[in-house]
């Protein structure tokens, strides 16, 4: 599934720092001087350190994906101050990233380059990572990660973060200096327990998970969280929005928000200020798809201040009245609260990958997959599930349209 959240971004006439650094950026594009690049180099987002590692990153990080218009918004986003640069295997944007390189060699030792592949075994992991550096063309990355660490990996992966297997190949990846660091990201339902053994193996560096502002404190999930953080485990957010349309919550945000915008904030930028309020989470990636996105948000990155319980608590209120069809802090208990075996969870997340993110074919497979009893949601309490779903999903729509759009 995707990584980050395509977001339509609501423009405002007020961006006037930010247009002047996208102009010099487009510059860097083609016949930018060396007093332009040195210049731009100055132009840099916040940091945060990530975990452990003690390496600095970008609080603000570029998603990136294939597309012909990748090679600009790679420039751009460096231009405008990004020096975390996220892909994968299945984006297909390595090759783009490699010839950014070779363009501009001078780049790959100021960025923080991360890239993800999906191996079998712990062991697979070095094979996986050869293969990516040979689509970058490049000797090393900084961080390497499992993806999508859940369902579809073989059942013993639960166990990889606390196996031997895993150390010694950690170990041998970090030796041959092809990766720096290693890790996982992770959207699965199961996510918390994965995040527990994360914390218990203290063998990887680094978690990019699915994430919510307003989770709720006395979760299983954020309590995982919490182990990941004060195991020293850096920590990187994404899907912020992975439930609601995002057109839908950008345009509550100024209703239940007002004060946020009017401290200059595009809607989009008053969410990553929540983001960045938790001071858990090391770095946010999103997939930013033009020049504009990049301007908001790396104008918010370098403004922000954190949030106010009371500004934290508009943006949750928008978020709730953006009709979400995706919990992101989802551990089972609407099911239980419903009495049904069905995991609506799942069921609503698999809804959500085939409306929000277009992902049709894999979204009915997934949903196939699941065994009947999983599936089948006949007599369960819907109301009862949706008062205890953390982010109130409106069962009774939603899975009507699962049963529409995923049978």
């Amino acid at each position: 599934m995707a990584e980050h959240d395509d977001l339509a971004m609501n423009r405002r006439g007020f961006i006037q720092a930010g247009a002047v650094a996208g102009s010099t950026a487009l510059a860097l594009g083609s016949n930018a001087t060396a007093a332009d690049e040195a210049a731009q180099k100055t132009i840099t987002v916040p940091t945060r350190v990530l975990g452990r590692t003690g390496v600095k990153v970008s609080i603000l990080n570029q998603g990136t994906w294939k597309a012909e218009s990748l090679n600009r918004i790679l420039r751009f986003a460096y231009a405008n101050g990004i020096r975390y640069f996220d892909t994968a295997k299945s984006y297909g944007s390595e090759p783009g990233i490699a010839e950014w390189f070779e363009a501009m060699p001078e780049v790959r030792k100021s960025i923080f380059l991360v890239t993800k592949d999906a191996p079998r075994t712990p062991k697979d992991m070095i094979a996986r990572l050869d293969e990516r550096l040979a689509k970058l063309k490049t000797d090393y990355v900084d961080l390497f990660f499992i993806h999508g660490i859940g369902a579809g990996y073989p059942e013993d992966s639960l166990d990889w973060p606390k196996s031997k297997e895993m150390k010694e190949t950690i170990e041998a990846i970090k030796k041959s200096g092809k990766a720096k660091f290693v890790g996982f990201s992770c959207h699965d339902a199961k996510r918390a327990e994965y995040l527990e053994a994360a914390a218990e193996g203290k063998l990887f560096d680094a978690l990019m998970i699915q994430n919510t502002a307003w989770l709720d404190k006395n979760t299983r999930l954020n309590k995982a969280i919490d182990k990941c953080y004060e195991a020293g485990i850096g920590l990187i957010s994404m899907k912020q929005i992975a439930g609601p349309t995002p057109k839908d919550f950008l345009d509550q945000v100024p209703n239940h928000a007002p004060e946020l915008i009017a401290k200059g904030l595009t809607p989009y930028g008053a969410l990553l200020h929540t983001i960045w309020s938790d001071e858990r989470f090391s770095s946010v990636c999103v997939s930013m798809r033009n020049t504009d996105q990049i301007t908001d948000n790396t104008r918010a990155a370098k403004m922000f201040q954190p949030l106010k319980a009371a500004e934290l608590e508009s943006m949750r209120k928008a978020f709730l009245a953006s009709r979400p069809s995706l919990c992101a802090d989802c551990d089972g208990r609407c099911s239980d609260a419903a009495g049904t075996k069905a995991q609506l969870g799942d069921i609503t997340r698999y809804l959500t990958y085939y409306e929000r993110h277009g992902f049709r074919g894999e979204a009915k497979k997934q949903f196939a997959a699941l065994p009947p009893e999983a599936r089948n949601w006949e007599g369960a309490d819907l109301e009862a599930a949706r008062d205890a779903c953390p982010s109130k999903l409106d069962f009774a729509a939603l899975l009507a349209r699962a049963d529409e759009h995923l049978s």
